[in-house]
């Protein structure tokens, strides 16, 4: 998107299939100004990318009700948990209103039903000719054609008068024309009888199609609203108050849109976090499955950052706030999932295609299909029989299915990545992930952790590690180089932390390492040329336990207390305890894995024979990452790149898709199309299994609309009638076209049940 231009959603209000959302989107696409347009029916919004200097919201909402929709009025600067709660008071309302309609219509129809088989009512027909009964059925029909199926009627006059087509076009025309025959065989049964043509009425059959779609209206709408369940969840998470500490030591609980950056928050045991922050004072346990699906507690201490909506588990603390409202973690979660919930992936391009000319193609085969009957059948059946086909393929006809086979897939999916820490960028990303063969690990910081820990601390004869510990972590305190930080945190984590004696005279050796006086003596530590320069020999036994960490491409660190060679530290950076199990499972889904360093050939293959990987790229610098995925990609392979680094961004972009741990930086999160909040390989397998189970339901849900149309209007047309005697019955074409929504949206709602591996 250009800096020139705005992207803005709205709400559509009054479609009712896949082909209004077409409408929809060409009015808008068609505006002046506007760059791109997305109607997505089953969330009933519309994302539209435009430039401000030669289009205004007016003229969006224009283009709506242009092709006969309306835009539902949002109130400025409301949250998106705001809006979400509005959308779903509406949506509560419309359905409780819809349940009213049903109601109505399925009482009557059944009455209709029970009196149409007048065999059943043998005293009652004694009574009654056969024309008081019509009066009476059509007494009884009327509610249900001016209250239950009213929007039916307006929806189709609506779309007449804007010069455009949908389902309720479909379902207004075919129970019209039932209907309006009934009521002529009532009002003028002499004219029928004139011309040898039995006055048959049929409302039973107007009344039972409009109380079957409005069945599957009801049970559509009930799985919609369980689609988009993930990010309600989402939303709901949000805490509604913070307690701020004032100036003056005084706590006081206030709204969370209160809340500034540089506020300081106490949090308590139990409580949830506000917003997003770092520690000041305390510690704590912090449970953060709403944003990484991790279900362990992470520990926090001062400078650890803190994000809103996770539960405080243990301990009491104080936090500055950094992020508020739209800027928080929370929040970019889910503009990313609505975002995504609201795109198209490559696969629906058919679907689109063919629901744009659905209706009128299927009004052409329903006045076929009249003409053809009323022409060959015999003279007594042929205008019965010629109705019963017309209404029947008008009804079963059924777009719904096509334009909600994708995005209900896509909502659920997006949702349930969310709650298992993968965030997807977009439905082409999801798709892209399902035709990967070949997985591209960078080392430093995905199969490894990305930063130096302590693997080895080995004291010389005569010395202990109790002895050379609190030494060493007096010299290192005053150190910042990333190795000393390793050995402090190894001490910190050892009970000798605790009698640590102070270090004085610290002196730093640039590239050597360090030298200092703790308890009245000289400690060094550093390389062996620090070392060599002191006059410092190594025994023969820490010569070779030196030259065995260094063949293990571990870094090691050399101990001298008072001029004597004292132990070694070895410092590597050491593989996450879940890299081999998640590499092993990519390799079982069928993935090549190669991964990708910039150590020398010796260590590359010694970390890949760790965790199972056969194909290394070692001495990769790193401007030439994505040349590596280029010659991947020459080879014919899909490719995704797994990294955390800002030097990892071009590849990510480079790649067929792009997978950035959370724990990395925001530039390579912006490059990569799935992010993945926890910062270990478990969420590529999550993230490319979820990928192939989508797009196999999506696959599943398209076979599903495509076959029941192209078997369905057939048979309402009659083609086994000649052969067979088989005719499909109005009543049967409603119920199914009321089934073919439900089981598409059944479908999806079956990845709700995805676990990851």
């Amino acid at each position: 998107m250009s800096a020139s231009s705005q992207t803005t959603t709205l709400d559509i209000e009054g479609m009712s299939c896949a082909a209004c959302a077409a409408a929809v989107e060409k009015s808008l696409s068609r505006t002046p100004g506007v760059q791109s347009a997305l109607v997505n029916y089953a969330t009933e919004k519309a994302t539209v990318t435009y430039a401000p200097t030669e289009a205004s919201p007016a003229d969006l909402h224009a283009a709506v009700e242009n092709a006969g929709y309306a835009v539902a009025k949002r109130a400025p600067d409301t949250s998106a948990a705001d809006r979400q709660a509005e959308l779903d008071r509406q949506k509560a309302a419309a359905y409780r209103v819809l349940q009213r309609r049903f109601a109505v219509a399925a009482g009557l129809a059944a009455l209709v039903m029970l009196l149409s088989m007048s065999m059943l009512w043998p005293t009652l027909m004694m009574r009654l000719n056969s024309q008081a009964l019509n009066y009476i059925l059509l007494a009884l029909t009327l509610p249900v054609l001016l209250y239950s199926g009213r929007e039916f009627y307006s929806s189709a006059w609506n779309g007449l008068r804007h010069r455009s087509a949908n389902m309720d076009t479909l379902i207004a025309v075919g129970t019209g024309a039932a209907f309006f025959y009934s009521l002529a065989a009532t009002l003028v049964p002499g004219f029928f009888a004139r011309h040898g043509v039995l006055p048959e009425v049929y409302y039973d059959t107007t009344t039972t199609i409009i109380a079957l779609i409005l069945l599957g209206k009801v049970l559509e709408m009930r799985a919609k609203t369980q689609t988009s369940a993930a990010m309600r969840a989402l939303l709901g998470l949000q805490a509604r108050t913070a307690r701020v500490v004032r100036p003056d030591g005084q706590e006081l609980d206030v709204p969370i849109e209160q809340v500034q950056p540089g506020d300081l928050v106490a949090v308590r045991p139990g409580e949830k976090i506000a917003t997003d922050g770092t520690i000041e004072t305390g510690q704590s346990a912090v449970d953060e499955a709403m944003l990484t699906g991790e279900s362990l507690p992470v520990a926090k201490q001062p400078g650890d950052p803190v994000f809103g909506a996770t539960l405080n588990k243990t301990g009491a603390f104080r936090f500055r706030v950094s992020k508020v409202g739209a800027d928080t973690v929370l929040a970019q979660i889910v503009k990313l999932v609505e975002d995504a919930q609201g795109s198209r992936a490559p696969i629906q391009r058919l679907a689109d295609k063919v629901s744009a000319v659905f209706v009128p193609t299927v009004v052409v085969i329903a006045i076929l299909t009249f003409v053809l009957w009323f022409d060959l059948a015999p003279v007594a059946s042929r205008l019965p029989l010629a109705l019963v086909s017309f209404v029947a393929v008008l009804i079963i006809a059924c777009p719904c299915a096509l334009g909600l086979a994708t995005p209900t897939a896509i909502m659920v999916s997006t949702g349930k990545g969310a709650e298992q820490g993968v965030l997807i960028r977009n439905a082409e990303a999801l798709e892209k992930a399902y035709k990967v063969d070949t997985v591209l690990l960078d080392k430093t910081g995905t199969i490894t952790r990305g930063e130096p820990a302590v693997t080895d601390f080995l004291a010389a004869a005569g010395y202990t590690e109790t002895q050379l510990l609190p030494l060493v972590a007096a010299v290192e305190r005053h150190s910042e180089h990333p190795l000393a930080d390793a050995v402090v945190r190894y001490v910190d984590a050892s009970p000798l932390a605790r009698s640590a004696p102070l270090a004085t005279d610290f002196q730093a050796a640039e590239g050597k390492g360090a030298t200092a006086t703790v308890a009245g003596q000289t400690v060094l530590i550093g390389n062996r040329r620090l070392l060599a320069e002191a006059g410092i020999e190594l025994t023969p036994t820490l010569a070779a336990q030196a030259d065995a960490l260094l063949a293990q491409a571990k870094t090691v660190l050399y101990v001298a207390l008072a001029g004597q060679a004292a132990g070694l530290i070895g410092v590597a950076d050491t593989l996450r305890d879940t890299s081999a199990e998640a590499i092993r499972q990519l390799q079982g889904l069928g993935l090549e894995v190669v991964m990708m360093t910039g150590d020398n050939p010796q260590t590359a293959a010694k970390i890949a024979s760790q965790v199972g990987i056969t194909r290394y790229l070692s001495e990769v610098l790193p401007q030439d990452k994505a040349q590596q995925v280029k010659q991947l990609q020459a080879e014919g392979r899909t490719v995704a790149m797994v990294g955390d680094g800002i030097n990892d961004a071009p590849a990510l972009a480079q790649a067929d898709i792009g997978l950035a741990m959370g724990g990395g930086t925001d530039v390579a999160m912006e490059a990569a199309s799935i992010t993945l909040m926890r910062s270990n390989l478990q969420g590529v397998v999550t993230a490319i299994d979820l990928s192939r189970q989508t797009i196999r339901t999506i696959k599943q849900n398209l076979f599903f609309a495509f076959i029941y149309n192209l078997l369905g209007i057939p048979i309402a047309a009659g083609l086994l009638y000649p052969l067979f005697g088989v005719r499909l019955s109005p009543m049967l074409a409603a119920g199914a076209m009321a089934l073919s929504s439900v089981s598409v949206l059944t479908n999806s709602l079956r990845l709700r049940a995805f676990t990851a591996r």
